[in-house]
């Protein structure tokens, strides 16, 4: 293919560019006019070296290309998906949804192939965020139908306990007294994220880490190792300390009670590691960067039990637990349009905070 004719092609499809899916445009024999930049990606090779070869020698069954290519030709359908697996190198294929359709040029089609561990994740992170929209509601709901009769429990009481004159009586209604503000300082906690203003303002990652690891070794000075992994290059962003400094702490503390048995042993280790993210989808928005923030711990992974329930309210895997720091944690994230995700397995969890950067 001429270099004018790539330069035309490049131009004219610029827009792909901005698309985290793998878009490509190729003839109808299957040459390659066109790669956007997730493509460069996800194969490892430049554009110039992609355009006018062959598409078919980038897919381990390119059969089912050829059939796909011969279909659209003949007419016999608008758009057609199916599955396949695209070659990396000595890399693993990476498993892909394609959607093939037609261009406004007859000799022309377009393929647009979806990551199918991309799909998961973003089908994941629709499913968080409905379950974090249902616990907001039900979280308010509960609170204040728990709120009103709590202070009526509380306020018969006190005024029981100021006509008796047993004392054993007395520690009775003390115990209702203190049950009722225990209940109340949950409720409390419940509406804490959702009363609290979102006081924007400048935000360093590292600040916030460093804070956080500050407060573990308080906490924990003599056997708990806490690691820095960080990239320097991350910018400062728009968000509410505050806010991502109580999420983080909220995963590093749970990881750090979680590691009592390597704490024992002498090897307990948490780590924070910040890298950049490109063309990240979160909450069905793409974003060109985003901040990852790892706090990874060596400790017993998280319970299959609960896997799928740990950002559920009062879902705990700890005896005494309140399981509401990870749901404070998720809330928190998600006013920043983030997410959090979490990979563990016995030996190593990872708690992810993804945030879109500007």
């Amino acid at each position: 293919m001429a270099f004018g004719t790539v330069a035309r092609a490049s131009k004219r499809f610029q827009a792909f560019d901005l698309l985290a899916t793998l878009v490509v445009v190729i003839r109808h024999d299957g040459t390659i006019v066109f790669a956007n930049s997730a493509l460069e990606d996800a194969l490892g090779t430049s554009r110039r070296t992609l355009e006018g070869a062959a598409l078919g020698n980038f897919f381990v069954d390119a059969g089912t290309l050829r059939t796909a290519i011969d279909g659209a030709r003949t007419n016999d359908f608008a758009t057609l998906r199916y599955e396949a697996q695209l070659r990396r190198g000595t890399q693993e294929p990476l498993p892909v949804q394609v959607t093939l359709a037609q261009t406004d040029r007859k000799a022309e089609l377009l393929l647009e192939m979806s990551p199918q561990e991309q799909q998961v994740r973003q089908d994941r992170e629709v499913r968080l965020l409905d379950q974090a929209q249902a616990n907001k509601e039900l979280i308010r709901n509960l609170a204040h139908e728990i709120k009103n009769p709590l202070g009526g429990i509380r306020g018969a009481a006190q005024l029981l306990q100021m006509e008796i004159e047993s004392r054993d009586l007395i520690e009775y209604t003390q115990v209702i007294i203190h049950e009722a503000d225990r209940l109340q300082s949950l409720v409390d906690r419940l509406l804490a994220p959702h009363r609290r203003p979102h006081v924007v303002g400048d935000v360093n990652i590292h600040e916030v880490c460093e804070r956080v690891r500050s407060v573990l070794l308080a906490e924990f000075p003599h056997d708990l190792e806490v690691e820095r992994d960080f990239d320097p290059s991350i910018p400062e962003f728009r968000g509410d300390r505050e806010q991502l400094i109580q999420a983080t702490l909220n995963i590093a503390h749970n990881a750090a009670q979680a590691l009592a048995e390597r704490r024992a042993a002498g090897d307990a280790r948490i780590t924070f590691r910040t890298r950049i993210a490109r063309q990240v989808i979160l909450n069905k928005q793409w974003w060109r960067l985003a901040l990852e923030l790892h706090v990874i711990d060596n400790g017993p992974g998280v319970p299959d039990s609960i896997k799928d329930r740990i950002f559920y309210p009062l879902v705990s895997g700890r005896e005494g637990g309140t399981g509401l720091g990870l749901t404070l944690a998720q809330t928190f994230v998600q006013q920043h349009h983030g997410v959090i995700e979490c990979d563990s397995v016995p030996g190593r969890t990872d708690f992810t905070i993804l945030i879109p950067l500007p």
